[in-house]
């Protein structure tokens, strides 16, 4: 039976991606490259700083990974801080607060940096559902790589077999099932072009996955 619940922050969380869209293209252009968008729909899920190496390789260029990493961040902090139409996915809160109230032990496993995290967290008051937060930037591995949804997995108290990782991204979908953890894909109106063949679930409202409704399916 379901007794905790994973969940990636951008895109399943917050409507992140079009700030992170625009936060990304704007770091390209200041470093003058053209990203094309099979190259950028890869990204979805991994971590910045993975990105950024990426990049720095694809494109040999002469700034580091970290110089890239300080520069995407600049743009969306500002896009943070001003930009008022930011906010939850539609649904998730209630969504949140149905499995807490249910008794479902709550963890995230995010690729989003730490101080990201607790950002978004205080903003919209998220610290009093989760037991546990995990940034995929402090690991040593990224999306792909399960590494992330096992410690997640690990810090709810349960066995694997009783956790499930709400997903919205081929790369998040791929490291939930490496873990051998039952994964639900959300197809987010903003994730683009991803592959949820892996997933066990695949859902477009969180409704589909209230507590009444999933507890059984594990």
């Amino acid at each position: 039976m379901l007794k905790a619940v994973i969940f990636d922050m951008d895109g399943v969380i917050i409507e992140s991606e079009p700030l992170h869209h625009i936060a990304y293209h704007k770091m390209f252009d200041d470093l003058n490259i053209k990203v094309s968008d099979a190259l950028y729909e890869s990204f979805t899920g991994k971590a910045t700083l993975k990105i950024c190496e990426q990049l720095c390789e694809a494109f040999n260029l002469k700034e580091s990974p970290e110089f890239l990493v300080e520069t995407k961040r600049k743009h969306f902090n500002y896009l943070f801080d001003n930009d008022k139409t930011f906010d939850l996915m539609e649904g998730v809160l209630d969504l949140i607060k149905d499995y807490h109230n249910n008794g479902l032990t709550l963890v995230l496993g995010s690729s989003a940096s730490m101080p990201n995290i607790e950002r978004i967290f205080k903003r919209f008051d998220l610290n009093k559902y989760f037991k546990a937060k995990f940034s995929g930037a402090d690991l040593k591995e990224s999306k792909p790589h399960p590494e992330i949804f096992i410690k997640a997995a690990e810090a709810t108290g349960y066995s694997r077999n009783e956790c499930m990782v709400i997903e919205d991204a081929t790369n998040g979908v791929l490291a939930a099932k490496s873990a051998g953890i039952f994964c639900v894909a959300f197809d987010s109106p903003n994730s683009k072009n991803q592959d949820y063949s892996k997933a066990d679930l695949v859902v477009k409202s969180f409704n589909e996955i209230t507590y009444h409704k999933i507890q059984h399916l594990i």
